[in-house]
């Protein structure tokens, strides 16, 4: 997939991503963690904006940098990434709202050829995993590299 996307600084264990959206804001520091859960090679994705005062990520920030494209291109790359050194991951996302899940459903269903071919997708609705589909109003988003045969 080739979509244009931020440079990525990461972590020595590629669980943490930092990039810099540029745009109609500004500078905007940004941060992707790849969170361990409680159940076994699943990891939480985090997103979102780092307060340099608590050194937490703040995922309920909207920036409004124009560049939400470029922010999905370059979390998809963040994950093709992590999940090169991880291959057995679960990768978990959802949004802070109904309109950020939606975000990334469109997203994911404009690219869904593309992700397909290295990924299992799934969606989440009404407390039960799926294999994703367009047009479906899920709450949450799950997705683990394929393996070659």
């Amino acid at each position: 997939m080739k979509l244009s996307a931020y440079d990525l600084r990461h972590s020595e264990s590629f669980q943490t991503f930092e990039f810099v959206s540029l745009g109609a804001q500004g500078n905007i520091n940004k941060t992707i963690q790849f969170q361990t859960t409680s159940l076994p090679n699943v990891y939480n994705l985090a997103f979102g904006d780092m307060n340099n005062s608590t050194g937490t990520i703040d995922d309920t920030i909207v920036s409004n940098n124009g560049d939400s494209l470029k922010i999905l291109a370059t979390i998809a790359k963040s994950v093709y990434l992590f999940t090169s050194l991880y291959p057995e991951a679960w990768v978990f996302a959802t949004g802070t709202t109904h309109s950020r899940n939606r975000l990334y459903r469109m997203g994911i269903s404009a690219h869904l050829h593309y992700i397909i071919i290295d990924f299992e997708i799934f969606g989440e609705l009404n407390d039960t995993w799926e294999p994703f589909s367009n047009n479906r109003d899920y709450s949450g988003f799950l997705v683990k590299k394929k393996i070659p045969q």
